[in-house]
C-alpha cells in the first residue's frame, strides 16, 4: 500500500503564481483533484465530463450563457456536462477543482492557455 500523506492545500498553493494553470494535488478513483489561481477572465467553454469548483479563497463568478453564478469562499458548484461556461474573478481567487483525469482545462476549445499535461504538485 503507498505511504499515505496529508495535503495541505495552503502550501500547494504557495508553490505556483500563474492564472488559470490549474495543479493535481491528489488522485480520487478517475478523478483529479486539483487547485488553481483565478484572476480575470477565462475564456468560453464546456466538457464532456461534470466538473466541481470549490471556492478556497475569494470570489468566483461563473458566466454562463442565461445568467451569472457568484461563488464565495466556502462555497462550490457543479458544472454539468456539456454547459458552456466562463470563469471570471475580479481579483485573485483559489480554487479546487475536481474533475475525470482526461479533462483538459479549456474543455472543448483548444488555447494557449490550454494544459495537456497539467503538472502534478
Amino acid at each position: 500500500m503507498e505511504s499515505l500523506k496529508v495535503v495541505n492545500l495552503k502550501e500547494k498553493l504557495a508553490l505556483f503564481h500563474d492564472y488559470w494553470a490549474p495543479r493535481i494535488v491528489g488522485d480520487l478513483n478517475q478523478d483529479y483533484i486539483k487547485v488553481a489561481k483565478f484572476k480575470g477572465e477565462f475564456i468560453w467553454h464546456s466538457h464532456e465530463e461534470d466538473e466541481l469548483f470549490f471556492v478556497l479563497k475569494g470570489n468566483l463568478c461563473i458566466h454562463l450563457r442565461d445568467q451569472d453564478l457568484h461563488l464565495r469562499e466556502g462555497e462550490f458548484l457543479v458544472i454539468p456536462k456539456g454547459v458552456e461556461h466562463k470563469p471570471y474573478a475580479k481579483e485573485e481567487a483559489h480554487v479546487l477543482l475536481i474533475e475525470p483525469k482526461n479533462t483538459l482545462n479549456t474543455g472543448n476549445v483548444e488555447e494557449k492557455r490550454t494544459l495537456k499535461n497539467p503538472q502534478r504538485l
